[in-house]
């Protein structure tokens, strides 16, 4: 990363500071401005270990990612810790680098995947203007914002030299096989029971689903790592690794995220044969088409589940005949949160409720016949799809904005695949593909993107493409020489 602290610089802050906040301590009558430039002296040494130590503290963060831990320091202020603090860091960090030396950032500013995101911040702005709580409407598009300076923009930065891909990956798949380790480690003593896997994977995930996701969307990438390892007795310790993620994935008991391994798997198919953009369409018209007759005569009734049969099953054999009897408590509950969700868009298609509002705006809008054992929602969880709680809070504007990204994403995946010459940049193309549908598979019942797991992995892959598309840029040139 670029220096951008030099004395010169130093002197002139410190006596602008000095002479600003003196004159306005004597303007306001106020003596405490004049603490105001100490307080920044002393912070400057501070920000220049920050601005200068930027790329170590960015591999911090993927090391520490599956290792964050949520902690509410009240009812209404939450982080994950250590990565969201350090996500904040690095984000000064990057305008500060972006105002010193904006020509290094020039080939993610022109990439349409960067703009793409910012036409979606964009309208996240607009929309925070008709929230009816714009406090947590800013406080949401604060947190986006952290997300995507150092996941996108750094990330692209960072990832000019290939070498970097293969670091990226041992930094997260490491500590993820560690809290896989010690996850089945503590589940055995319980006998893998089903009910026991809640209290397992603890402090490092809230629960089973955020644990299995991101652990099954780090699989692909313990078989990339494998593919480039020359080292047979190094390729020997990876497999093992692999063979715990899968014992991992099976006894984290998460229908979500087994699904998704299939959908991983049938998007390498996809990938490899250049079919993915007409399976995309497909899905589009088929999902259009279903929600169409659905709610045509107010056909989804015929849905709703028997309340006093629609219970929790601690025998996760039962659990799955519930499931495919359409018996199961979580997804009866998806059910009746989605009707809710669907009329929310109907009452505000263009701008929605306001960020976080779901849970307060809801319940209104829920329809009796779909209501479950726990549908007075303690946890105070939202919609369980990503895409619906998109256009619910934010509109029908910003879901199509955020489905345009997605959709660009993985066709951009595709084409890197097909593009590259070199086999080692088009391996990671299908990877990230691969991951990228897995993610969106696992939206589909779940919000998980508002995650930092998996939300850090989303905006982590879109930077890594558009690193991409820089190598392929380059080797584009190279060849044309």
């Amino acid at each position: 990363m670029p220096s951008i602290i030099h004395s010169k610089w130093f002197n002139w802050f410190a006596i602008s500071s000095f002479f600003l906040c003196g004159l306005w301590s004597l303007l306001t009558q106020e003596p405490y401005w004049l603490a105001v430039p100490f307080i920044l002296v002393l912070a400057f040494p501070l920000f220049q270990f920050v601005v200068t130590k930027t790329e170590q503290l960015y591999w911090l963060l993927l090391i520490v990612l599956p290792l964050s831990t949520e902690y509410n320091f009240s009812s209404t202020l939450g982080l994950d810790l250590p990565d969201e603090p350090l996500l904040i860091i690095l984000s000064f960090a990057v305008l500060a680098s972006i105002l010193y030396q904006p020509t290094s950032y020039r080939f993610i500013f022109d990439s349409p995947i960067f703009r793409w995101i910012i036409a979606y911040l964009i309208w996240m702005l607009i929309s925070l203007c008709y929230a009816p709580n714009q406090w947590l409407a800013i406080k949401f598009l604060l947190a986006k914002t952290w997300y995507m300076l150092p996941l996108v923009l750094l990330t692209a930065l960072i990832h000019h030299r290939s070498g970097n891909f293969k670091k990226t990956a041992l930094y997260l798949c490491i500590p993820m096989l560690l809290v896989v380790i010690q996850t089945l480690t503590r589940h055995a003593f319980d006998g893998f029971d089903f009910v026991a896997i809640k209290k397992t994977m603890g402090p490092f995930f809230r629960n089973h689903v955020n644990y299995s996701a991101m652990l099954v969307c780090l699989i692909p990438v313990g078989f990339l790592i494998h593919h480039f390892t020359q080292d047979p007795q190094k390729k020997k310790f990876i497999k093992a690794g692999i063979a715990i993620a899968f014992i991992g994935l099976f006894f984290a008991y998460s229908r979500g995220a087994w699904l998704a391994l299939i959908v991983g798997v049938a998007g390498y198919w996809l990938i490899k044969k250049n079919m993915l953009g007409k399976a995309i369409l497909v899905g589009l018209i088929t999902m259009i088409i279903s929600i169409v007759a659905l709610i045509n005569n107010n056909r989804f009734m015929q849905f709703a589940p028997e309340h006093d049969q629609t219970i929790f099953h601690e025998n996760f054999s039962e659990h799955l005949n519930a499931t495919i009897g359409l018996k199961d408590i979580s997804n009866a509950e998806r059910i009746h949160r989605w009707v809710a969700g669907v009329r929310m868009v109907a009452e505000k298609p263009w701008t929605g409720f306001g960020a976080n509002s779901f849970y307060n705006n809801y319940q209104p809008y829920t329809a009796a016949p779909f209501k479950t054992w726990v549908s007075n929602n303690p946890e105070h969880s939202t919609v369980h799809n990503y895409f619906l709680l998109i256009a619910l809070e934010q509109g029908i504007p910003a879901l199509l904005l955020f489905a345009g990204l997605l959709i660009y994403l993985l066709l951009q995946a595709q084409q890197l695949y097909h593009q590259f010459q070199n086999n080692y940049y088009r391996a990671i193309a299908l990877v990230l593909g691969i991951i990228l549908l897995m993610i969106t598979s696992l939206n589909f019942t779940s919000d998980l993107i508002e995650t930092d797991k998996i939300g850090g992995l989303f905006w982590l892959t879109a930077g890594l493409l558009i690193g991409l598309k820089y190598h392929l840029k380059i080797e584009k040139e190279t060849t044309a020489v």
